[in-house]
C-alpha cells in the first residue's frame, strides 16, 4: 500500500545502507589496525585476555634485557678471574724458582710483587655498571644473605599468587678475590675449625693449609693430628751389659737367679711412676700379679744354644738367653732400650748397649714388670737390677679444650659437617658426625658456637653415649675435657689399651690460612714450601669459581632463549585471539561495498516510485 505520508520502501533502503555503511566501516577499521577485536567492545574477554598477555610480553622483554645485564656482569668476573689464574700460575713458577739454592730471592720478590700487584688490579678492574664481584666490601661473607647477589631470570604470573619476578641467586664468596672484611680467596680463610675442641692435637712444623692432617692457625705453624692415646706395657731398661766381660757359666755352682713379678695392678696409682690417677683409678681389689722363680745355669745355656758353650759374651745374646727363659711365663728382653737422654729431657734414644725387659701381659688386667731377690753364684749379672715399672693405660686422656665454631656453607642449610672415627681398646672404631645444626640443636644456640668445656662435654656424650655406655666424658676445667672408659668396667691396661679420634675431615678443609699479598720469599726463605702449597690451594679454590661463574653463564643463555620464545609464543597467541584475517576482510570489505552500492540503488528506486505518485496530485 501506498502511504502519502510515509515512504515505507524508502526507509526501508535507508536502514539497509545504514547497515551496510557500518558493516563497511567496521571492516575498514580491521583492514587499518590489522587487529579484529580493537576494544573490549568488539570481544571483552578476547580483549581482555589479549590485554593481560601484551603486559606479560613487555615484562619478560624488560626480564631479557635484564638477563643481558646479568650476563655482562658474569662475562666481567670470568674474564677477570680467568686472568687471575694465569697470573696465579706464573706466580707459583716464581715460588718454585726461589726454592732453588743460590736464586737471589729479593730479585724473585720483586716480580712476586708486580705479580701481587697485577692481580690486585685486574680484582678492582673487573667491574661492570657499578658492580664488582671480585673485589667486595661485604661485612661477613661466610653470610648467605649478605654475601648473595640475584640477577633478573623470570616474569612468573599464577591464579593464586599473581605475578613475581623470579631471580638466579649466587654468592659472591664463590668468586671474590678480596674483601673488605677478609674472607675472600686470596686472603686467609676465617672457618678454621682449629683442634675441634681437641678432638684433633697441634704439632708445631712448617704452616701449610688447614686440613684434618695440617694446621696454620692462631697458636702458630704446624700439623694437625688426630688425638689418641695408646697405653705402653711395663717395661724399664737394665744396666749395660759389661763390655769386654765374659758370663761364663762353666765355672763350678755359676748362676743367676731372681723373681719376676708381671702384671700386679696398681693400688696408689697417683704414687707409681708413669700414671695419671684421673685415668687409672681402678677400684680394689688388686691383682697381686704372677710372680715365678728364675735360676739361669750352664744347663739353660746348653739348652738354647749349645755352640756357646755356656759361655755369654754379648748383650744381644744375654737377652736372647734371658727371653728364652722369661717368655714362657709372659716376658720379653730386648737387646736394645728406649732411654731418656738427659733424663728429664723427653728425648728419647735407642742404646744398643743396654737391653730392656717388658711384660706381655698375660696375666691378669694388669701391665707390670719387676726384678726382685736378684743374686748370682761365681758370675756376675751382666746388667740385671732390681727395678720395677708399671705400664700406662691408655683408653683415657684429656682433651685441651679451646673454643670454635662450627660455621656456615654456602647454600648447605646445616654448615659445615665434621666427620671423625673414635674407638676404645681393642673394639672397631665407629663413624661419627655432627655440623652447624647439630651443635645448635644440642646446645641451644643459633652460632654454631662451642665455648666451653661444658659445652664440648655435652657435644661428645650426645655422639659418644650410644655406642660406648662405658665412657666417662666430663670437664675437668675450663681447659680439659677428660674421656676415660669406665675403671669399674675396664680394668685393662697397658698396651692393648687405646682410646682415639681418627679419620678427622672438615667439609670445608682444606682452607688457606695465609693472605696472598703478604706472601715474601726474602724475608721468610724457610716458607717457601708452604707458600708453594698454599698457592695450589688457592689456585683450585680460583678456578672453582670460574667453573661456577661458567655454570652461571649457561644457565643465564639458557633462560635468555627462553625468554626469547616465549615473547614469540605470546605474540602468536594474542595473534590468535585479536589478529584479523586479512585475506578474509578484504573479500569482506568487497562484498559490504557491493551491497552498499546496491543498497544505494534501491534508495534511489524508492524516492523515484515517490515521484511519481504525487504527479497525480499536481
Amino acid at each position: 500500500m501506498t502511504s502519502i505520508h510515509t515512504n515505507a520502501s524508502a526507509i526501508s533502503a535507508l536502514q539497509t545502507l545504514r547497515t551496510v555503511t557500518a558493516d563497511l566501516q567496521h571492516m575498514q577499521a580491521q583492514i587499518s589496525s590489522g587487529k579484529r577485536v580493537q576494544n573490549a567492545v568488539d570481544n571483552a574477554a578476547y580483549w581482555s585476555i589479549s590485554t593481560t598477555m601484551r603486559s606479560d610480553r613487555m615484562a619478560i622483554s624488560a626480564v631479557s634485557d635484564a638477563l643481558g645485564l646479568g650476563a655482562a656482569k658474569v662475562d666481567v668476573a670470568y674474564s677477570g678471574l680467568s686472568s687471575v689464574i694465569d697470573i696465579l700460575s706464573e706466580f707459583s713458577g716464581k715460588l718454585v724458582l726461589a726454592a732453588e739454592g743460590g736464586v737471589d730471592k729479593s730479585k724473585v720478590q720483586a716480580e712476586l710483587e708486580q705479580l701481587k700487584q697485577q692481580v690486585l688490579d685486574v680484582s678492582m678492574s673487573s667491574s661492570f655498571s657499578g658492580e664488582n664481584w671480585l673485589n667486595t666490601n661485604i661485612p661477613n661473607i661466610y653470610d648467605n644473605d649478605l654475601n648473595r647477589t640475584a640477577l633478573v631470570a623470570s616474569f612468573v604470573r599464577t591464579p593464586s599468587s599473581g605475578v613475581a619476578v623470579e631471580t638466579i641467586d649466587f654468592h659472591r664468596s664463590e668468586v671474590s678475590l678480596f674483601n673488605s672484611a677478609g674472607g675472600g680467596l686470596l686472603q686467609a680463610d676465617a672457618r678454621d675449625s682449629k683442634t675441634i675442641g681437641g678432638i684433633r692435637g697441634f704439632t708445631p712444623t712448617r704452616p701449610i693449609v688447614t686440613d684434618s692432617t695440617a694446621y696454620n692457625g692462631s697458636e702458630g705453624a704446624g700439623w694437625m693430628i688426630p688425638m689418641g692415646t695408646t697405653g705402653s706395657s711395663g717395661s724399664f731398661a737394665l744396666d749395660a751389659f759389661p763390655v769386654g766381660s765374659t758370663l761364663d757359666f762353666t765355672s763350678p755352682g755359676a748362676e743367676i737367679s731372681f723373681d719376676i713379678i708381671l702384671d700386679r695392678e696398681a693400688s696408689n696409682p697417683d704414687s707409681e711412676p708413669g700414671l695419671s690417677g684421673e685415668l687409672q683409678d681402678l677400684p680394689g681389689p688388686f691383682y697381686a700379679g704372677y710372680t715365678a722363680s728364675i735360676t739361669i745355669t750352664k744347663a739353660d745355656v746348653d739348652a738354647w744354644r749349645p755352640e756357646l758353650g755356656g759361655k755369654i759374651t754379648t748383650n744381644t745374646e744375654f737377652a736372647g738367653l734371658l727371653s728364652y727363659k722369661l717368655h714362657p711365663h709372659g716376658a720379653y728382653v730386648s737387646a736394645t732400650s728406649r732411654i731418656e737422654s738427659p733424663p728429664g729431657s723427653q728425648n728419647w734414644i735407642h742404646d744398643p748397649e743396654r737391653m730392656s725387659i717388658q711384660t706381655l701381659q698375660h696375666h691378669g688386667d694388669g701391665s707390670y714388670v719387676e726384678i726382685a731377690n736378684l743374686t748370682s753364684v761365681g758370675i756376675s749379672t751382666g746388667g740385671l737390677r732390681e727395678a720395677s715399672d708399671f705400664g700406662r693405660r691408655g683408653s683415657g686422656m684429656n682433651l685441651a679444650f679451646k673454643e670454635f665454631i662450627v660455621h656456615e656453607d654456602g647454600d648447605n642449610v646445616d654448615g659445615v659437617e665434621i666427620s671423625f672415627a673414635f674407638g676404645v681398646n681393642n673394639a672397631a672404631p665407629k663413624a661419627y658426625s655432627f655440623n652447624r645444626s647439630y651443635v645448635n640443636d644440642i646446645l641451644g644456640k643459633e652460632t654454631g658456637k662451642v665455648e666451653t668445656s661444658d659445652e664440648m662435654a655435652t657435644l661428645l656424650k650426645s655422639l659418644l653415649d650410644e655406642d660406648w655406655p662405658d665412657l666417662i666424658i666430663e670437664a675437668k676445667s675450663p681447659s680439659a675435657v677428660l674421656i676415660k672408659s669406665d675403671p669399674s668396667v675396664d680394668r685393662a691396661w697397658g698396651s692393648g689399651t687405646r682410646l682415639e679420634f681418627d679419620n678427622i675431615r672438615v667439609s670445608i678443609e682444606p682452607l688457606p690460612t695465609l693472605n696472598f699479598l703478604e706472601i715474601d720469599v726474602e724475608q721468610n726463605p724457610d716458607m717457601i714450601a708452604t707458600y708453594i702449597d698454599y698457592m695450589d690451594v688457592v689456585a683450585g679454590r680460583v678456578t672453582d669459581g670460574a667453573t661456577s661463574l661458567g655454570a652461571l653463564h649457561k644457565r643465564i643463555d639458557m633462560q635468555a632463549e627462553f625468554a626469547a620464545r616465549m615473547m614469540a609464543t605470546l605474540d602468536k597467541g594474542v595473534g590468535r585471539l585479536v589478529d584479523a584475517d586479512m585475506n578474509e576482510a578484504s573479500l569482506r570489505m568487497k562484498a559490504i561495498q557491493t551491497q552498499q552500492q546496491l543498497a544505494t540503488q534501491l534508495l534511489s528506486i524508492a524516492n523515484s516510485n515517490t515521484e511519481h505518485m504525487l504527479q497525480l496530485f499536481r
